[in-house]
């Protein structure tokens, strides 16, 4: 694992707990950050950063607390509570 994948697991951890606590704003700089180390050393984002982040106001998503989760015909919907949709098959 190199140190750019470490370094984005860790960020992701982070912005994870910050959404536990309700500091949105933290969360979407953890988010902003991971992302931003992810295209410059040219390696991909982690599943769960991918599944569990808003593309539009790039926070964390946590069911139930700011993201609805609704299970559809073979995919997964993830409803964030900026309105944004996200859409995946099951794995």
């Amino acid at each position: 694992m190199t140190l750019a994948e470490e370094r984005i697991d860790r960020l992701t951890a982070l912005a994870r707990e910050a959404t536990i606590t309700g500091e949105y704003d933290r969360s979407r700089e953890y988010v902003r950050l991971a992302r931003r180390v992810s295209e410059r050393n040219r390696c991909g984002l982690p599943r769960e950063l991918k599944r569990f982040t808003c593309d539009d106001c790039d926070v964390y998503l946590r069911p139930g607390r700011n993201a609805r989760v609704r299970l559809a015909d073979g995919h997964v919907v993830v409803r964030c509570s900026c309105g944004a949709t996200k859409r995946y098959p099951y794995d």
